[in-house]
C-alpha cells in the first residue's frame, strides 16, 4: 500500500479535486474507525477515491464527480463492527444511506455523486446504478476491500502460520502421493 500512497501524494490534479473533502474535519474523523483489516475508513475512500480517478479520466467520463464521490461512498461514521446508535439493519445495506445523509450535509452534490455514493454497494444492494461512473466506484470499492484484506492478512502472524500449515499439508500429501 505504501507504492499507491506515494502515487496519491505525488498526483496533484487528484488532490485539487479532493483538497477540501480530505481536509473536512467531519471526513477526517474517518480516521478513527477500521474499515477492512488495518485499514482505516479514511484511507479506503482514498484508495478508492484514486483507483475511481484513474478509470474515470481514462474513459473520458466525469472523473471529478466519480473521485468526489468516491471519497465520501463510506462516510457513515460508526464501527460498523457494533451494534450502536440504535442502528437498524446490516451495515452492508444501511451505510449507503447514511453515507449520503453525511455528505448532503457537508457537500453541495450533483446526481452522479448522490447515484455512486447510495448505490455503491450494488449488487449486495438491489439498487441499480445508473450512471457508468458509479459502476467503477462500485467495482474500485470491491477491489480495494479484497486488496486491503489481503495486505491486512499478510501482516499478520495467523496468515504466514496458515501458509505454513498448507505447506506441511501439501507436502505430505505430495510425499505419500509418490510411495
Amino acid at each position: 500500500m505504501l507504492k499507491i500512497i506515494e502515487k496519491i501524494n505525488n498526483n496533484n490534479d487528484f488532490n485539487k479535486i479532493i483538497h477540501d473533502i480530505k481536509n473536512n474535519k467531519t471526513v477526517l474523523q474517518m480516521s478513527n474507525y477500521r474499515q477492512h483489516a488495518n485499514t482505516t475508513c479514511y484511507e479506503h475512500c482514498l484508495y478508492v477515491a484514486y483507483y475511481t480517478y484513474l478509470v474515470c479520466k481514462k474513459l473520458n467520463l466525469d472523473y471529478i464527480s466519480a473521485t468526489r464521490a468516491a471519497m465520501l461512498h463510506d462516510l457513515f461514521l460508526y464501527d460498523w463492527r457494533q451494534r450502536l446508535n440504535g442502528r437498524k439493519g446490516l451495515h452492508a445495506f444501511t451505510h449507503p444511506h447514511t453515507a449520503l445523509k453525511n455528505a448532503s450535509k457537508l457537500f453541495k452534490l450533483n446526481d452522479i455523486e448522490k447515484d455512486v455514493i447510495v448505490k455503491h454497494m450494488w449488487p449486495v444492494t438491489p439498487a441499480f446504478p445508473l450512471y457508468i461512473e458509479s459502476f467503477i466506484v462500485t467495482f474500485a470499492d470491491k477491489y480495494s476491500a479484497v486488496k486491503e484484506t489481503l495486505n491486512g492478512f499478510e501482516e499478520t502472524k495467523t496468515y504466514k502460520q496458515i501458509f505454513r500449515y498448507a505447506y506441511i499439508l501439501l507436502g505430505v500429501c505430495g510425499f505419500r502421493y509418490f510411495l
